[in-house]
């Protein structure tokens, strides 16, 4: 019985016959009620004889009082003349009764003293007449009769519940065990096979309960399976890009060093725009150099924090406008308002990558709709955080891609994006202790906004780059 529906099964028959003892309590009040005022109209009509006839024989009497059950009657009719049948009483009387008016609480007292005595006692009844013959009637009888028909009503009281309960106790097995039990056990089972294999879609499990708690319930088991085989999907697709990384960067570095060699004779010339632009094309070498040897190890467990330095931010931020700028066709204007004078703590190369990633994503999203705009790079500060806040006036981001903004793989804005760079920004920032958030979008534009901490201990306590970071190479080897 250690199941659900057994468990109703026996809790069934016990609620069943706890409420019989309910009924059974009043009801066996009852029943002496109607014995003894059964009692007492047989009492009376015997009595009527003697109002037929003056005189009766001592047999008569006897068998008047016989079949009436009692010892002796006494009909006030009037003030003046009394009727009485009487035999020889055994014993003295041990209580009298009056039915003329009882409360409920005697009653039930009265049934249960009567039905706990096992010694034979007389009793005195007193009544109203039927028909209102008379004043009152009186009888005096044994008790072992009436606790004798009290018993056999209670036991057939008894026997009636016990068959109700197992016929209730019955039904409801059925009914829980189709109800309850069966739509559970689906669930259950459901659980075990997605269990065997959580990446296979095929093993979500498909709402269908009747029953709203449990609908409710496949619903959330719907849902929790959903996101974590997507999770899972999305784990093996890093560690499949991971790989891939791994093996492109391992080639990639050994170009960029070649290339990085070529620069170098580069900066020899003396051509005005080669002298002006080979600077710029050794750093961005010479970063693509770094990003490619931080690769291999990005996403480790001993993944160093950012570096934070204080440097001024409007070179940053000028060598990376006019770098996006070379890249802009058609006409997407780049520019950058940021006081001269203001110093952050940040990682220079980390903060580049974030801020380059964000006009990046700008630009490609103006020149995909084929239209003009502007992208502005602004910044700011307040007593407790450095601002930065890059702004387009480009279409603005679909609501679809709004949902899922900063999850790799999920959150891509652009056909044919993976959805990594606002997710490895969204990383890095964390690692400053800020924050990166979508401040606005629209058919107006789209403005994200980057949140520094200048408080040290916010930084000093920022999470390392972990999961969402495994971007790079999961796992992966040189």
């Amino acid at each position: 019985m250690n199941t659900l529906s057994g468990r109703f099964l026996i809790l069934t028959i016990i609620f069943v016959m706890l409420a019989e003892v309910f009924i059974f309590v009043p009801s066996i009040a009852r029943f002496r009620e109607d014995f003894l005022l059964q009692r007492i109209e047989r009492s009376q009509i015997a009595s009527l004889v003697l109002l037929a006839e003056d005189t009766i024989t001592p047999n008569l009497e006897d068998e008047l009082l016989a079949n009436a059950g009692v010892y002796n009657v006494v009909l006030r009719r009037d003030e003046a003349r009394q009727l009485v049948l009487s035999s020889p009483v055994i014993q003295p009387i041990h209580a009298t009764y009056d039915l003329r008016d009882p409360t409920a609480f005697e009653l039930i007292r009265d049934a249960f003293d009567c039905l706990f005595d096992t010694q034979d006692r007389v009793i005195r009844v007193i009544g109203n007449p039927t028909q209102e013959a008379g004043l009152l009637i009186e009888i005096t009888l044994g008790t072992m009769e009436l606790r004798r028909a009290m018993i056999d009503y209670g036991l057939t009281i008894l026997a009636l519940s016990a068959a109700i309960s197992i016929f209730t106790a019955v039904l409801l097995f059925f009914a829980v065990q189709r109800l309850l039990v069966t739509p559970i056990q689906h669930v259950v089972q459901a659980m075990k096979r997605y269990s065997r294999a959580p990446e296979d879609a095929r093993n979500i499990i498909e709402p269908g309960a009747g029953v709203k708690e449990l609908r409710q319930a496949e619903d959330a088991l719907l849902s929790l399976q959903t996101d974590l085989t997507s999770s899972l999907k999305q784990k093996e697709r890093l560690a499949q890009l991971g790989a891939a990384v791994a093996k492109v960067n391992h080639d990639l570095r050994n170009i960029l060093t070649s290339a990085q060699l070529f620069t170098d004779r580069i900066e020899t010339s003396e051509d005005p725009l080669v002298k002006r632009l080979a600077p710029k094309l050794v750093k961005s070498i010479s970063r693509a150099v770094n990003l490619c040897e931080a690769t291999l190890t990005f996403g480790k467990a001993d993944e160093a924090p950012p570096k934070l330095d204080r440097i001024e931010l409007a070179p940053l931020i000028s060598d990376l406008v006019e770098s996006e700028q070379l890249a802009a066709q058609g006409d997407v204007q780049l520019t950058h308002d940021v006081p001269d004078d203001m110093v952050v703590r940040v990682d220079p190369e980390q903060l580049y990558r974030v801020v380059g990633n964000l006009t990046r994503n700008a630009r490609q999203a103006l020149q995909a709709a084929h239209r003009a705009g502007v992208i502005t790079v602004c910044a700011s500060e307040d007593a407790d955080n450095w601002w930065i806040r890059i702004a387009d006036d480009g279409p603005g981001l679909p609501s679809k891609a709004q949902e899922k903004l900063f999850k790799p793989f999920e959150g891509g804005a652009r056909a044919g994006g993976s959805g990594l760079g606002l997710a490895i920004a969204a990383e890095l920032i964390r690692g400053h202790g800020g924050e990166l958030t979508l401040e606005s979008t629209g058919p107006e534009g789209t403005v994200f906004a980057i949140s520094l901490p200048k408080s040290e201990i916010a930084t000093s306590i920022a999470p390392v780059l972990t999961e969402t970071s495994n971007i790079g190479v999961a796992k992966a080897g040189s």
